[in-house]
Order: C-alpha cells, then sequence, then structure tokens
C-alpha cells in the first residue's frame, strides 16, 4: 500500500487529541453527504418529468419518423422505402399524411393540422391511453370519415365529444385560379364525422391543434397520390436498440431523408428540460464546493497537531511530496465517504418517493401524475460520484500544499 494513503487512512480513523478535530471531519463529511443526496434526488426527479413527457408524447409519437428532407412527400413504394419497411428490427409501420387546414362547427373556426393515419397507427402509438369518450377507434367504414380532435380543440370549437353535425374542413385548391368574386370556391370543403373520441396528451400543441382521421380523408383533401405520404413512421421491436437501427435507417435512406427518434421529434421540448437538469446540477456542485471547505478546516488542525510526526518522517527520509499526499489523501477519504453515504441516502429517497410518493405535486388535479416522478440513471448518480471526489481533491490540493509547506 502507498505510505502517504496508509498513515492518511491510519490519521482518519484513529482518535485524535483535540476532539474538535472529529467534529469538524464529521460535519464536513456530513455536509458532502447533503450535498450529494440532494444531487441525487434532484437529478433522479428531472429524469421522471423527462419520462412522464414521454410517455404522454408515445400516444401519438412513433419510435422513429421518416420525412422527405426536401419537398413534402416520399414515396411510399421507393425501393430504398421499401428496404427499411422489410428490416427485421421493425415490429409495425404507419405512412401518414399530414397538413393544415381549417376547420368549422357552429360558426366557429380554428386552424388545424389534419393527421391522416392508416389501421398500423393504433400498434405503433400508444393512443388508446389517451383516449376518451363512449366511441371506438375506427376512422373510415367504408361510407364516412371520422375524427379524433384534440380535448382542446373541441373547447375551441364548442363540439364536444359527440357531435351530430359534421365537422367542415377547409383547405385552398392547389391548382387553378383564385376566384374573387366567389372566395368559397379557392376552398376545397369536406366533412368529418364524431368518432365519439377525443385524446388528451396534456401538451397544447397536440390537444389544441391535431385532427386524427384516415389516410384516404388526408389524402382527397390534400391532393396526395395513392403513393404520397409526407412520413413513414416506425415501431421498433422490444429489444432492439433505438439508436442502431436508426443509424442503420440512415444509413439506408441517405441524405435525401430525415430520420428522427421520439426526443428528435420533440427536440425543443427535450432540449430545455436537459438544460435546466445541467444548471441544476451546476448549482449543486458549487453547494458542494462550499461543503468541501469544511475538510480544509480540519486538515489545517490536522497538520498543525501532528507536526512532530511529520518532523520525524523526513528524519526518516520522507520528501515533503510525500508528507503533502498524508492531507491529500484525507481529504480525499472524507470527501469518498461522503459521497458514498450521500448517494446511499439519496438513491433510499428517490426509491421511497418512486414506490410511496412521499411529495405530491399538489391537490389540485390539475398534474398529469400525482405526486413528483422519480427515476434513477446509474450515469447519473456515476457522474454525481464523480463530481463529489473530483470536487472534493480540487478543493483541499492547494490549501494543503499550502499548509504543509508553512507547517512542516
Amino acid at each position: 500500500m502507498n505510505l502517504s494513503l496508509y498513515i492518511a487512512k491510519r490519521y482518519l480513523f484513529s482518535k485524535k487529541s483535540h476532539q474538535v478535530i472529529n467534529i469538524i471531519s464529521g460535519v464536513a463529511i456530513a455536509g458532502i453527504a447533503l450535498a450529494t443526496a440532494a444531487m441525487v434526488c434532484t437529478l433522479s426527479v428531472f429524469n421522471g418529468f423527462k419520462g412522464v413527457v414521454a410517455e404522454q408524447f408515445s400516444a401519438f409519437d412513433a419510435d422513429i419518423k421518416i420525412t422527405a428532407a426536401s419537398g413534402k412527400t416520399i414515396t411510399t413504394d421507393a425501393p430504398d422505402i421499401d428496404r427499411v419497411a422489410n428490416l427485421p428490427q421493425i415490429a409495425a409501420l404507419s405512412f401518414c399524411v399530414e397538413g393544415k387546414a381549417m376547420a368549422g362547427f357552429g360558426g366557429k373556426q380554428a386552424m388545424v393540422t389534419i393527421k391522416g393515419v392508416d389501421d398500423n397507427f393504433a400498434q405503433l402509438t400508444n393512443i388508446y391511453k389517451a383516449l376518451h369518450g363512449p366511441g371506438e377507434f375506427v376512422l373510415n367504414d367504408g361510407m364516412n370519415d371520422y375524427a379524433v380532435l384534440g380535448g382542446g380543440l373541441t373547447h375551441e370549437l364548442g363540439c364536444g365529444v359527440l357531435f351530430t353535425a359534421p365537422l367542415e374542413v377547409y383547405v385552398p385548391n392547389s391548382h387553378g385560379t383564385v376566384n374573387l368574386t366567389i372566395p368559397a370556391r379557392n376552398f376545397k370543403k369536406s366533412e368529418l364525422h364524431s368518432s365519439g373520441l377525443v385524446f388528451v396528451l396534456n401538451q397544447p400543441e397536440y390537444d389544441g391543434e391535431y385532427i386524427i382521421t384516415s389516410d384516404s380523408f388526408a389524402r382527397n383533401i390534400f391532393h396526395r397520390k395513392a403513393n404520397e405520404a409526407t412520413s413513414m413512421e416506425l415501431k421498433i421491436k422490444n429489444g432492439e436498440n433505438i439508436a442502431k437501427t436508426k443509424q442503420e435507417i440512415e444509413r439506408i435512406l441517405g441524405n435525401g431523408y430525415i430520420v428522427k427518434d421520439r426526443y428528435e421529434q420533440q427536440e425543443s421540448i427535450y432540449k430545455v428540460m436537459q438544460v435546466e437538469k445541467i444548471i441544476s446540477y451546476i448549482f449543486l456542485t458549487f453547494i458542494l464546493m462550499v461543503a468541501c471547505f469544511n475538510i480544509i478546516g480540519s486538515l489545517a488542525m490536522l497538520i498543525i497537531e501532528k507536526q512532530e510526526n511529520m518532523q520525524t518522517l523526513r528524519s526518516l527520509g520522507a520528501e515533503n511530496r510525500t508528507i503533502a499526499n498524508i492531507f491529500v489523501f484525507e481529504g480525499a477519504m472524507i470527501s469518498a465517504i461522503g459521497a458514498v453515504i450521500g448517494i446511499l441516502v439519496g438513491v433510499a429517497l428517490s426509491l421511497a418517493q418512486q414506490h410511496l410518493g412521499l411529495i405530491s405535486m399538489g391537490t389540485s388535479g390539475d398534474f398529469v401524475v400525482e405526486s413528483y416522478p422519480v427515476e434513477i440513471i446509474a450515469s447519473d448518480v456515476a457522474i454525481i460520484f464523480v463530481t463529489v471526489l473530483f470536487v472534493g481533491f480540487i478543493t483541499v490540493w492547494l490549501p494543503v500544499k499550502a499548509l504543509t509547506k508553512r507547517y512542516i
């Protein structure tokens, strides 16, 4: 064993002549443990919220979405699209037709996004978890096309879940001259009937804008051919690596397509959450640094107490560097003990919150979850442990060097 590390271990656990040194060391360990536990709990809560948001979007967003890099449509029977569709990692796929339109009901209008989907859409999303109402998820029965509106959109149009009159949908004509005398002729009008369902994701950009209907309705109103779609959406088989599958799809399709996973489809939201998590981590690191200053006080008193022992070591041939490293190692061990205790406490509190819901989100009932969501990620715990060790080492290294030079 390294001499400096061996002596540091003896000094840390041996009885001191001044009891205050043990007290200060204990306070330093407690402070580091508290800061470490706070880091574990805070980052786990951020992970929990990210998981909740991902679960909400999983009702609408597929694992992977493919769109054209230029233009608005992809050709569904193109050779490269067929190669992707036949990949063994694919569990289900759906070709969707999406576009902007204006919806009207009872004298009220709203700009909406029409999303036309085929029968496979329910297999590659968790849409059933977001559906509310007495109806069934049937978008076309061979005679009529049916609509599933977002909850916010039904409120804006005042149509409710079960509307008896058809919902009118208007799209500008893509060809022909503009008729200024009869403006209505500049738009193509179609009707959607009530499916008896609405979807609620608690995300305004979806609930207040989207209408899900059949792909045949969307192709007709947006003037799309039978082999044209605006996106190809994929569900990856359980156990398959989505990131690797995405890379393989990008290799097959080349630069002519944009391939996005579920997080990239909502990139702005997840970026904001990631930035908030990083800022919280930085602030807690500064608090940890303040807690580590207690180590300096403990080591300063220990250096003064052990001056005679250090002189003896020098007489035996120990170098100044070896003597200084004794106290550097002791500071590192104090940091490590505090880190281990803090991680154990933080993980225990996080697990308690995860399974017992000790801290609720409130009593108003407006939240998606009843208590603060928590998800412990091993990589976060490892980063926290390394951070505590690094901050502890940096905090004590220069002061210890200066103190040993002065007193030894």
